[in-house]
């Protein structure tokens, strides 16, 4: 019987594709070339397998993508659970840009899928701009930013961070780029 679009993977077939995701983010960050067959091979699947997950390489890289922003937009709550918005704000920059800088390989590959015409669209971050809202609303219902800053503001006030080359010492650059943000997030709030 064949298995629904929507119905849960086998607890297998779970395993075998993070396994693949995870090779292949590991071997697309190292080289965007990299073959799907040697990914599939290191990561202990066979060819049916892996492309009963990933039909190609567009499908492969975009869900990597996909699933590696998720993983920085759920960081959000986890550092407002234990943390002032603040704190939790200013160290989500820092994540966000630790995922830039380590998975500057993985953007070659999906300039590469979608710079084609035809090709499919580059996802849109809305699970970062969800996250960066989320943030956003804490510190203002704190009081620790100005009222009315947008996600779409936070996110093109750091969009610095994609000129810094990740091979540099980028680190000291992105401080001082986040700490200018938070500087300026923070004029005019109510508890000036």
């Amino acid at each position: 019987m064949p298995q629904k679009k929507d119905a849960p993977l086998r607890s297998d077939a779970q395993r075998n594709r993070e396994r693949i995701l995870e090779v292949a983010l590991a071997e697309l960050t190292r080289c965007a070339d990299a073959p799907l067959s040697a990914i599939a091979k290191k990561a202990g699947v066979g060819q049916g397998t892996f492309y009963r997950n990933f039909p190609n390489r567009e499908a492969l890289v975009l869900e990597i993508y996909r699933h590696e922003m998720q993983q920085v937009a759920d960081s959000a709550r986890q550092l407002l659970r234990t943390g002032p918005p603040e704190r939790a704000l200013r160290a989500w920059m820092d994540r966000l840009a630790e995922f830039a800088m380590a998975k500057a390989g993985l953007a070659d590959a999906i300039r590469q899928v979608t710079g084609v015409p035809g090709g499919p669209a580059k996802p849109e971050p809305t699970p970062v701009a969800a996250a960066a809202d989320l943030l956003l609303r804490a510190n203002e219902e704190a009081g620790t930013i100005r009222p009315g800053v947008t996600a779409d503001d936070l996110l093109l006030a750091i969009a610095g961070l994609w000129q810094l080359a990740p091979h540099d010492d980028w680190q000291p650059r992105a401080t001082r780029l986040f700490d200018l943000v938070m500087d300026g997030l923070r004029t005019g709030a109510p508890e000036d």
